[in-house]
């Protein structure tokens, strides 16, 4: 495997770290928070800058307003709470007041997808990353580690414009490189191969590599595509691969309703048909439970990506 997890980090530490950073660079940057600030790493941030931090108690849709109005002041607010709060209880103040209005506010989502563990059904959200690509203006990004999130969080600052930026709870391996370039709207060639292409966001990009050197032990040589960016999608390198292998998949910690999967789907079916298989969620809620134990029981795992792999090849 050319990629190798140096230690397991969460992905929201990622985001505090970059926010952090980001903020020394450019003084416009400012914080909001709905009584999660540990929760969503934003701590650091509120003890170097505490006069760019706003405590907005358990008001998310007033958070959405005040970023909104901070964003025409000229500042470049990050508005941070659990995913699931940041999107389906405020989405009617994201829409109007964030997208519609297209000002430059980031929503900083924590603890999305299943990988938020023993909280339950009711704090997991996995319709997040539809909600928000359906939004005209929205960029939409999904880092996989703990060192792409940092990066990550230091473009979406430099962005202009509506960011939905979504990371998670649980420590997951950090593999990509420190000093690796982050662009939005560009996917990541992780791992070239032939046969089949796994086009892989968030946690399950870790797995797709995972699944990726247990098919080239039994002859499959898998493309693995980092797709970070949900939204814009990176066609180009998408329909270069699926033309090179002619076999999709497509694996997201997230319901196959409104995410990436069918986002490369509808684009395949206008530029390119070919078969595709989803490593998603079906149309169920979570429930509690261990991060792993959760993934392995709604087939997110590495496993299920191999055995998906291993059917669209044997289809050729």
């Amino acid at each position: 495997m050319n990629y190798t997890n140096s230690g397991n980090k969460d992905t929201r530490s990622g985001f505090g770290a970059g926010l952090l950073e980001a903020a020394q660079r450019n003084p416009k940057i400012v914080a909001l928070c709905a009584d999660l600030t540990g929760s969503v790493k934003m701590d650091a941030f509120a003890q170097t800058f505490p006069d760019r931090f706003f405590q907005c108690g358990i008001a998310e849709a007033n958070m959405v307003g005040v970023a909104a109005g901070l964003s025409i002041a000229g500042m470049v607010p990050f508005a941070g709470t659990f995913a699931g709060f940041a999107t389906g209880r405020v989405y009617d103040q994201i829409r109007q007041s964030i997208a519609y209005s297209n000002t430059n506010v980031k929503i900083a989502a924590s603890h999305a997808g299943l990988t938020l563990g023993e909280d339950g059904a009711t704090h997991q959200i996995m319709e997040d990353i539809g909600l928000m690509r359906m939004l005209p203006n929205m960029t939409v990004i999904n880092p996989c580690d703990y060192n792409q999130t940092v990066r990550a969080t230091i473009a979406a600052a430099l962005h202009k414009g509506p960011v939905y930026l979504r990371f998670g709870r649980p420590a997951v391996p950090n593999f990509t490189p420190p000093d690796q370039p982050f662009e939005i709207g560009k996917a990541l060639l992780l791992r070239q191969g032939s046969d089949v292409s796994i086009f892989a966001t968030g946690h399950l990009v870790w797995e797709a590599l995972l699944a990726a050197e247990e098919l080239a032990k039994s002859g499959v040589e898998a493309e693995v595509i980092n797709i970070h960016t949900i939204k814009p999608l990176d066609t180009d390198a998408i329909l270069a691969s699926a033309l090179k292998t002619q076999a999709v998949i497509t694996a997201e910690e997230h319901l196959i309703a409104g995410g990436m999967g069918e986002a490369i789907a509808a684009l395949l079916a206008h530029k390119f048909p070919v078969r595709q298989e989803f490593i998603a969620v079906n149309d169920r809620f979570g429930q509690s439970g261990k991060p792993n134990e959760l993934l392995k029981a709604y087939g997110l795992d590495a496993k299920h990506i191999f055995e998906a792999a291993k059917r669209l090849y044997s289809q050729k």
